[in-house]
């Protein structure tokens, strides 16, 4: 899997939320999935075991209450709860894979039945109180059960992003992302200078630094370069990897100029202007636009193919997870979702503290069902695709009247919700969760019929007779 992540501290977006956003790129374009809340638990017993890899501990005994996008065949494909708020207003996006240089591997090998990607959200978000220690938190687990792969995976709460890489056995490193900076990440090791006399800042594996010492991994001449050390720069990097990162930095920093295949491109940024949840959507679900190497713009074939856009069929979820400082906590987190391919298809927003999603949202079928939200809105994607010049404009056109609906219906859920307390306040946002849903699908119903009636009109196999061939 290869995932694409962006992250914003509070000080760098337009409303003073904390953002962390990825793109879910399964292995195959058709990996359904669906929203699902699992309630709160006080007496948890009973042993979990992964049927990907057989990571196995047992339930601690309390667990709160938390959202996740779990893979619908969970049988075959494994959970992958993906992301999800808690009720503690703590999220977590899991994971960015990345990948370690041979060299690392070498001395601290992965343990093939440590804790994975498919069981990192059931294993972690039920039992953590800030992003802070959801670090700690999955750090620990790593100490004692190791990992089978390296992963990016990213916690946030109202004041903090954390940004955890797990790249051998059992070393890793997490960093606090500046409150003004934000990140792109593209399936590489991306932290750069650790400081270790920062504790506020940045946390580590035991014995990581010793781990470096002793077995001469480190190539520069002073500091701790956590990329130099552990990561990898390769011609697939260059062209898989960079690019993607170049874009979405070509598009909040356009003044600075950078190649797509640059070594060199820095972690953290200061956006040349505040960032706003659009501005995320948009490089989620961005290809290139508006250069030589969009596959459907107008460059050579090769140009048009040479580097790995943001958004692939592939992309089974796109979510956007905001922690709001505006409004009542309970209010403040929204898990705004794509479940398609968010280059045609809008985010919806899912309150965090709500009890339930929607039918059409947590039962997706594995059969194409356009009942199901997931199937829905890949059929969106399907159609436009197929006369892309087209249908694009009006695909242009169906996003940005989502967003402005998207935008007021929040705006007026968040006013009447600022009246509600105690229980009352949860089932008003799991009925404003469900109504969101149901409004959205009249729209993209609309709009596919719309795009259905284009098609044929676009058909190749008509005929006007002119006798005057």
């Amino acid at each position: 899997m290869a995932c694409t992540t962006i992250l914003v501290g509070k000080k760098a977006s337009m409303d003073g939320s904390t953002m962390m956003a990825r793109n879910n790129d399964m292995f195959v374009a058709d990996t359904p999935q669906k929203i699902q809340v699992i309630p709160a638990k006080d007496h948890q017993t009973g042993k979990y075991i992964s049927n990907k890899n057989g990571f196995t501990f047992d339930y601690p005994e309390k667990a709160y209450r938390y959202q996740m996008v779990p893979n619908v065949n969970v049988e075959k494909e494994g959970i992958f709860g993906g992301s999800g708020f808690n009720e503690k207003n703590v999220g977590i996006s899991a994971t960015e894979s990345v990948y370690a240089n041979e060299h690392v591997l070498a001395y601290d090998p992965l343990v093939a039945n440590g804790i994975a990607e498919d069981s990192m959200v059931v294993a972690v978000l039920p039992y953590i109180d800030s992003a802070r220690h959801g670090v700690a938190y999955l750090g620990e687990i790593i100490k004692k059960y190791g990992s089978p792969e390296g992963n990016g995976v990213v916690f946030s709460d109202k004041d903090e992003v954390w940004y955890m890489e797990i790249v051998t056995g059992h070393h890793w490193v997490a960093q606090r992302i500046p409150e003004d900076h934000y990140a792109v990440i593209a399936n590489q090791i991306a932290q750069e200078e650790i400081d270790f006399n920062d504790p506020d800042n940045f946390m580590w594996s035991e014995g990581i630094q010793a781990f470096v010492k002793k077995h001469h991994l480190n190539p520069d001449h002073e500091g701790f370069n956590f990329c130099h050390i552990f990561g990898t720069d390769t011609e697939k990097d260059r062209y898989y990897n960079t690019p993607r990162v170049w874009f979405g930095q070509r598009y909040l920093n356009p003044e600075i100029e950078q190649t797509p295949v640059s070594s060199d491109l820095p972690f953290l940024r200061k956006a040349s202007r505040k960032i706003s949840l659009e501005d995320v959507a948009y490089i989620l679900g961005s290809h290139y636009n508006e250069t030589v190497y969009d596959p459907y713009g107008k460059g050579t074939e090769r140009e048009k193919h040479l580097y790995r856009p943001i958004a692939l069929n592939r992309t089974q979820d796109s979510h956007i997870m905001q922690v709001r400082n505006h409004v009542p906590e309970e209010l403040s987190t929204i898990m705004w979702v794509c479940l398609g391919v968010p280059a045609f298809n809008p985010h919806l927003p899912f309150y965090g503290n709500a009890m339930d999603t929607a039918s059409s949202f947590n039962d997706t079928s594995l059969e194409w069902d356009l009942a199901d939200g997931y199937w829905m809105y890949r059929t969106i994607t399907a159609l436009v695709e197929g006369h892309y010049s087209e249908l694009i404009e009006s695909d242009i056109d169906f996003v940005k009247a989502s967003r402005e609906t998207l935008i007021r219906l929040v705006a007026e859920t968040d006013e009447k919700a600022k009246e509600l307390h105690g229980e009352v306040l949860p089932d008003y946002l799991t009925k404003q969760n469900q109504e969101i849903v149901a409004l959205m699908k009249t729209k993209a119903m609309k709009y596919i019929g719309q795009l259905v009636k284009d098609s044929i009109e676009l058909s190749k196999l008509t005929y006007k007779m002119d006798i005057n061939l």
